[in-house]
This record gives structure tokens, C-alpha cells and sequence, in this order.
């Protein structure tokens, strides 16, 4: 008898009704889902994440459970979540599917509780799976250099907008995963037929930067940029032996947990997108060159006119003054633009630019983030002798920040210039490019004693009595630096427009380098490099020295004579 109840019950599924239960088995179908990687990380030189990826959740549909409530959910949806009601409401609908995204990257407890709320609610057809979401744990601690993602597509990874985020993506992102499995009632049929290729998790991205010290940078120009009602500001700290940069502050610039609140033009590190003329903190290379060729030394002895009338125009210093006598350690602490284009008098046609390129000038630095751009260093025709006259003193020349903190701080390291880096160890760019530490190179530029012997003169920059920086010092250690107050070019009609940058370049301790720091501002109202720069300098250089143990000096700083 229990033989032939299954017997009958066989013809039926089999004959009498085989289109009806074929129906019911579509009807359950299967959806393809994807299974998101984990983004790596972005850490700084101590391990602490700038940009890391936490728990979260996806919240999706199954329209053939959402169709018949779906304006009323939409309507809760849209409003728990804060998303469109209008496409939320066509997913719930879409005909012939079993599953549609509704919300992307949502935080854990929160879509847990929408989805709770929803059954308690009375409707049905929502679910979840996991969507990790993309956080910065310090907000505008190296938002211009971290970068942020973008909202995620429907259906596919969120998109690197800026940063370190973008030009590292696909390092940082890894390949997402994807699963077809069988649903029925909105939910996975236990035991049957999937299908599953796992996510492979994208790789950690460590920084040079140590967070704490980048924090304390942006804080500092910040002041340093309003304090002078200036337009905008950039700082930077390197390490002096590794080239490593430590702190690369922008101002202003934006929180990377909320960028859709700040301008899209901060969305960017003007430390290496944005181009200016130097000033006369080049003159530090131009001397140093000049000793390192056997055409100058700190006490050689030079008459420095009240004006030199050169070429199309005279040639004038910051301050007024009749014929002065001074040594070349005098031209560069008192900042004489026409000592410094006399002391350049003795170099070979294209001995000069030969100098600036090997110390990185008019290229890249290739630190890793995209939109760097090379400056401008005149060649062929375009170097005449009035461009050579002027590049000696730091006009009709451009940099950025990065490329000349790397060029002074090859006067710190010995003569040896050291491939700036952001990255620790090596990474590879989208463009398949490999950077970090571990790539970079080392040149020599000038000799060890052409190096010491600049830096010994830069000492006399911030002397108290003969030089112009005496704001810049810091008490208990020797200093070597170097001002900066440049006219500032339009390029809508490459003419000086009035406005000044006004920078301080240096490292400490001067008898052992142990960190090379830059500091300029454009647009300044009270002061040139000096007085706006310079104490800015001495702060960031204190706070690192100290936050370092780096031992106060013990010996005292140069006394070159200035005047003779």
C-alpha cells in the first residue's frame, strides 16, 4: 500500500502535472552575487591607518517578495538609508528578478537594523551580505596625500577619486569574488547548486609618514598660512639620511571622511601638482655648485655694487645700500642677489643647469601620487643670459615643494642627493611602476666638502646680528637654513602679479643632519621669508628633533665673517 502511494505520487510529478512543477522550480532561480575584496590599508610609518576598511553590509531585494509593497518600503528605505526613493522603488519592482542591489557599503549595525526593522515592519524580500566600507580613521590628517574613494556602483567596486587611493588602486582594492547560488523566498537554498570564486583581498599600503607629526605640521601652517592672511600654504619634513618624507602638509585643504563638503580643487597635494619660482632659496644650490666647482669659497671676498645693471634691466637686492664688501658666506646670509649672480659669473656656459638637473630639478620626483608635475628649467635658446642671471637668485626657474626640499637636503646628506619617498618599502603603481624605499636611488652632486661648507654658511643665515632669519632658530641646536621671498607668476599673462611666496628652507642639527624641513607660503600680508616662513621652520624642526631624541648640539655654530 506505501509502495503504491509513491508509485501514483511519481505519475503525477513525472505525467499528469510535469509544466506546473517545472514552473515552481524556475520560479526559485538563482542570482550571481559579488563576493567584494577587502581594501588594503593605507598605514603610516608606525603602523596606524589612515585609510582602513571596517565591517559593513550590502542590503539587497528580491523583487518577486518587494514588488506588491514597494512603495512603502521605498518610502522606509529611503529614509533610513538616505537614498533616491524614486530608484529605489524600480529595483523593488524589476520583473523576472531575484535579486537587485538596493544600498552599498552600508556600516554593519545599521543595515542590521534597517533589515530588522523592515520584518518588524511586515515586509519581506531583504537581505544582506557583506560589503566592507572604506573609512579615515584621522579625517584631515594626509587627506591630501591619502585620497578617498567614491560612492560604490550598484553592482561593482567603489571608484578611487584622489590620492594615494587613486594612484594605488589596484594595489590597495584586490579582485572581488562572485557566488550563483539557488534562492527561494529571498534566502540561499541550503545544499543547492552554487558556485563560488573567493575574493582575493587587496594589499596594505605603508607610508613613510608618521601621523602624529603630520598632524602637528598641518596645525602649524594652518596658523602660519591665516596668522599672515596668505592664500595657501605648504610644509614638508623629511627624514635627512633616507629621504623619507615624514609630514607633506597642504593648506587648505579637506576632510577625506566627508569630501563631498570641501571644493574639489583641494582634492590634490600642491606640495607636487602646483609649480612656483623659488626665490632665493635656490641661491643655497647656485653657491654650493660654485664651491663644489673650484670657483668660490666661503671667505672669498667680493665688491657688491648697489645696483647691476645687466642685459634688459638692472639687478637689485632687497635692501638699498651703496658698495658693500662682502664674503660669499656674507651673499648668501644677507640674500645679495647681485653677490650671487657675480659669484655665478665664473661658471662654464650650461655649468649651472648641469648642477640644478643632477641636484632634480625640471623633473619628476616619482614619490607615487598622480598629477606631479616637473617644474620648468630652461634650456637650449630659452636659457639666455639674462634667464642665467636670474635663475642663479631663483627667478625664471619653477618647482614644487618636493623637488626642492629634495635638492637642499642633498646639502644635508653629505652632497648625495636621495630619491624623495612617501612609500615604505615598494608598491606598485596602477602603471605598473614600482616606488618606495626600496627603489630609491642615490647621486652624487656636489663633493662631501662643498656640501659642509654651504651648510656652514647657511649657519650664518640665521645669525642673530648678520643674517636675515635669526626667527628661524632653535634654541640648543645649529641650524643651517635658507629664506626665500619670490615675486609670483599669472599664467593667464606669465607676468608677476605683486603677490609674494615667501619660504624658509634648513635642516638641523647642522654638524649631523637628522631632518631637512620646508615651509613656504604664497600670498603673504606681513612679511616675507623670514618673518613668516622662518618661525614656522623653527617649530616644525623643534617639535621633530625632540619628538625624535635627537640630542641637543653640543658644539657651536659657524662664525664665517660676513664682510671684509
Amino acid at each position: 500500500m506505501v509502495l503504491s502511494v509513491f508509485a501514483a505520487r511519481l505519475v503525477q510529478l513525472q505525467g499528469v502535472d510535469p509544466d506546473e512543477y517545472a514552473a515552481m522550480a524556475a520560479a526559485e532561480g538563482s542570482v550571481d552575487v559579488i563576493l567584494p575584496a577587502t581594501r588594503g590599508e593605507i598605514l603610516d610609518r608606525n603602523g596606524k591607518a589612515l585609510a582602513k576598511s571596517i565591517d559593513g553590509r550590502m542590503i539587497v531585494a528580491d523583487p518577486t517578495l518587494t514588488a506588491d509593497d514597494a512603495p512603502e518600503l521605498a518610502s522606509f528605505l529611503s529614509q533610513r538609508l538616505d537614498i533616491d526613493y524614486f530608484e529605489v522603488l524600480e529595483r523593488l519592482r524589476v520583473e523576472g528578478s531575484r535579486f537587485q542591489y538596493v544600498a552599498r557599503q552600508v556600516p554593519a549595525r545599521l543595515a542590521t537594523q534597517v533589515v530588522a526593522d523592515a520584518e518588524a515592519e511586515g515586509f519581506v524580500g531583504l537581505f544582506m551580505q557583506r560589503d566592507p566600507v572604506r573609512v579615515y580613521p584621522f579625517n584631515d590628517v594626509a587627506a591630501n596625500l591619502v585620497g578617498f574613494l567614491g560612492t560604490p556602483k550598484r553592482n561593482g567596486s567603489a571608484r578611487a577619486l584622489a590620492g594615494l587611493e587613486d594612484s594605488f588602486n589596484d594595489y590597495l582594492s584586490g579582485i572581488d569574488g562572485e557566488a550563483r547560488y539557488e534562492v527561494g523566498a529571498g534566502a540561499q537554498i541550503p545544499l543547492g547548486d552554487s558556485a563560488i570564486t573567493p575574493a582575493v583581498d587587496g594589499s596594505d599600503l605603508a607610508l613613510t609618514l608618521d601621523a602624529d607629526l603630520q598632524f602637528y605640521t598641518q596645525r602649524v601652517l594652518q596658523q602660519t598660512v591665516e596668522g599672515s592672511r596668505a592664500e595657501s600654504g605648504i610644509a614638508v619634513i623629511m627624514d635627512s639620511r633616507t629621504g623619507e618624507i615624514l609630514a607633506l602638509a597642504d593648506y587648505p585643504s579637506y576632510d577625506a571622511s566627508t569630501p563631498q563638503d570641501w571644493p574639489k580643487s583641494r582634492y590634490k597635494s600642491s606640495a607636487l601638482t602646483d609649480v612656483y619660482e623659488p626665490g632665493s632659496t635656490e641661491k643655497v644650490l647656485t653657491l654650493s655648485a660654485v664651491i663644489d666647482a673650484g670657483l668660490g669659497k666661503p671667505r672669498q671676498q667680493y665688491v657688491v655694487p648697489g645696483v647691476l645693471n645687466r642685459q634688459d634691466r638692472p639687478i637689485h637686492d632687497h635692501w638699498a645700500h651703496g658698495i658693500e664688501h662682502l664674503t660669499l658666506a656674507g651673499i648668501l646670509a644677507k640674500s645679495s642677489n647681485i653677490g650671487t649672480v657675480l659669484a655665478a659669473d665664473e661658471f662654464e656656459p650650461g655649468q649651472l643647469r648641469s648642477y640644478l638637473t643632477a641636484f632634480g630639478l625640471g623633473r619628476q620626483t616619482h614619490v607615487g601620487l598622480n598629477g606631479e608635475t616637473k617644474g620648468l628649467l630652461p634650456k637650449g635658446e630659452a636659457w639666455t643670459d639674462q634667464v642665467d642671471d636670474r635663475i642663479a637668485f631663483g627667478q625664471s626657474l619653477s618647482v614644487n615643494a618636493v623637488q626642492m626640499i629634495a635638492a637642499v637636503n642633498a646639502i644635508a646628506n653629505d652632497g648625495v642627493r636621495i630619491d624623495p619617498s612617501l612609500v615604505k618599502g615598494r608598491a606598485t603603481l596602477d602603471d605598473g611602476t614600482e616606488v618606495g624605499t626600496d627603489e630609491a636611488g642615490t647621486r652624487r652632486v656636489i663633493s662631501t666638502e662643498a656640501a659642509r661648507q654651504t651648510a656652514l654658511m647657511m649657519e650664518r643665515v640665521l645669525d642673530p646680528v648678520d643674517g636675515v632669519a635669526p626667527l628661524a632658530s632653535v634654541p640648543g641646536y645649529r641650524i643651517a637654513g635658507k629664506t626665500g621671498t619670490a615675486q609670483r607668476v599669472v599664467e593667464s599673462c606669465a607676468c608677476y602679479d605683486g603677490s609674494h611666496t615667501a619660504s624658509f628652507v634648513g635642516f638641523g642639527p647642522t654638524d649631523d643632519p637628522r631632518f631637512t624641513a620646508y615651509v613656504v607660503v604664497h600670498d603673504s600680508r606681513t612679511g616675507g621669508g623670514g618673518a613668516v616662513a622662518g618661525p614656522a621652520f623653527a617649530k616644525l624642526m623643534s617639535y621633530a628633533l625632540r619628538r625624535y631624541g635627537v640630542a641637543p648640539t653640543e658644539t657651536r655654530p659657524s662664525k664665517l665673517p660676513v664682510e671684509w
